[in-house]
This record gives structure tokens, sequence and C-alpha cells, in this order.
């Protein structure tokens, strides 16, 4: 995966944890670590040896987030810690916890035993901004709100939606918009920021060389679309044909939600079409604004929406 205009860490060869490293954005900025000249050391499941969807120059790691002494361990190691883990799927509070609260602040416990604590870099999400909407965002609300507590060196990134390869969320949507049918929940007048992976990724390693021009700083960063993308201008972008537009009504998506609440409850599965997830869906706008970022670290994205379902179908062939 080649990210351009970046610093190269050769010279330095940091020692980066990252924790969900086997996610979709995870095993990208994995790759992009080692690819830049980080040393990386990643969490997995305990009880697992290896994970084949990390590369072999990746250290793995078996770690229960809640284990502090071993994170402990593990963080005196190393100069920055990247948090990546998150839950996004849940029936419950108690299904966002243990990834979104949980396991901050066990991070946070295991970087305060340490005599010189690296920084660390919480990815969180814009729905952090509005906790009352879900339990999902609530859940990242609250692990922000924990480091804010923290006098240790930390940095907040609020993405919006993610997409890009190895996505599993967006990209039956665009795929859908570029066979020509576009369906939409959200206000006809509705604006979305997005962001591509690379773009993330490419804003992390930036971070990584200078944690502190972002001390104790929360950034909502997107691919620099101003005022984000109306549904038309999202069709326009992903299609490269006539689309049709289709709005599913509210009462429709939240039946559909409540129904699927239930069979979750019902068959023990975690689902993510949720009643929270539908108040997230209706609101009239989800915008970023990377003036901050970029003011502090140089930092500009290099992929709007077309040129990144570009590559996306392109590596999809």
């Amino acid at each position: 995966m080649a990210i351009n205009c970046l610093p190269d860490l050769q010279a330095s060869s940091p020692t980066v944890f990252v924790t969900g490293a086997t996610g979709f954005i995870g095993q990208r900025l994995v790759s992009a670590l080692l690819d830049h000249g980080a040393r990386v050391r990643a969490s997995i499941r305990p009880g697992k040896e290896t994970d084949s969807r990390l590369p072999q120059a990746c250290e793995q790691i078996p770690v229960d987030l809640t284990d502090i002494d071993k994170l402990a361990g593990i963080v005196a190691q190393c100069s920055a810690v990247i948090y990546c883990a998150g839950s996004v799927r849940g029936r419950d509070p108690a299904d966002f916890s243990m990834a979104n609260v949980i396991g901050v602040k066990s991070m946070l416990e295991a970087l305060e035993h340490s005599d010189s604590p690296p920084p660390l870099l919480l990815l969180s999400s814009l729905a952090a901004s509005r906790p009352e909407l879900s339990d999902y965002a609530q859940s990242k609300f609250e692990g922000e709100r924990l480091l804010q507590g923290s006098q240790l060196s930390w940095t907040i990134f609020r993405p919006p939606a993610v997409y890009g390869p190895g996505d599993r969320e967006m990209l039956p949507i665009l795929k859908m918009i570029r066979r020509g049918l576009l369906a939409h929940a959200g206000p006809d007048d509705q604006r979305l920021s997005l962001l591509h992976v690379d773009d993330l990724v490419s804003a992390i390693l930036t971070w990584l060389s200078a944690p502190h021009k972002c001390l104790h700083q929360i950034y909502a960063i997107d691919d620099g679309t101003p005022r984000g993308y109306s549904w038309t201008a999202i069709g326009k972008a992903v299609s490269d044909k006539k689309f049709q537009m289709i709005k599913i009504p509210r009462v429709v998506l939240e039946s559909t939600a409540e129904i699927n609440l239930l069979f979750s409850k019902l068959f023990g599965y975690a689902p993510m079409l949720s009643p929270g997830k539908v108040r997230e869906l209706v609101q009239t706008e989800w915008l970023c604004d990377n003036r901050e970022y970029t003011k502090a670290t140089s930092w500009q994205p290099q992929l709007d929406l077309r040129r990144g379902a570009q590559q996306l179908f392109k590596a999809e062939k």
C-alpha cells in the first residue's frame, strides 16, 4: 500500500503498539506503519498464537484489553500507542462498553504504570459528538472523557464514515450506488463527511511523527470536501451512470430496527441496525473540519469520494 506525502519513519524506527489491529482500519494501519519504517506490536485475541490477517513482520501479542499488568509491560517497550479497538455493533450498552470504554480505561491505567509513558492516539468516532443518540455514541463519548481527565500525552481522532479496501459496512452501499440504486434514510438536505481509509492512516502516521503538536486535542477529520456531500453528490461521485434515488421512510427503518433488535436478543447476535443507529442515520448533518489538524501538522487528505471510489472498485476487479 502506497501512502504519499508522509514523513519517513525509518530514521527514528518507532515501536508502535496497535490495538484493534485485525479490524478494517487496523489492518491497513499496520501495513502502512511497517511500510514506513515503524516496528509494530499488535494485540490479538488471547488464546491465539497468530492471526493470518496480519503481516509476518508484525509482532503479534495475545492480550486481553482488561489485562492491565500485561498491557503495562507491552507499552513500556513502545514509543507510541494507537488504540483502534472498538465495537460498532450491539444490543445494549454492555456490548459497546468492553472495547470502547473499559479497554480505554485499562490502557490508561497501563500507561500510568510507566515511568515514561508513550503518547496515545485514540481512534474514536464523530458519533461521540452526540452521545444522546445511541449506546454506541455514548460509549465513544465515555471513552473520550476518560482521556480528557488524564494528564498523559493523548490525542483523539473523530473520523466520520470510513470506507476503502477491506471495508464491510460502506462497501455494499457503494456497490449498490455503482449499479444505479441509491437508497438513503436521511433527510433530503442531509450533508455527510466521508474519509477514505488511506487518508485516515496517513493522518495517523502524520500524528506519529510529531504527537507533541497535537497534545490533548480532539480532531474531527474528513476528506476535505467543503460541507461534505449531499446524497446527489455521493451518487454522482460513485456511479458512472444514471442512478435512481430511493428515500427509505423513517417509520420503515425504525420498525426494521426494532425487529432486528428483538431477533438479536433471541438468537444472540450483535446487530448493526438498531433504534440508536436509526437516530444516527437521520441526523441532518455529520460534518468534520480539517483546519485545526492541518494547522498543527500540515496533513492534507488526498482522496475525495470520486477518486476513492474509483480506487476501491479498481481493486475489487
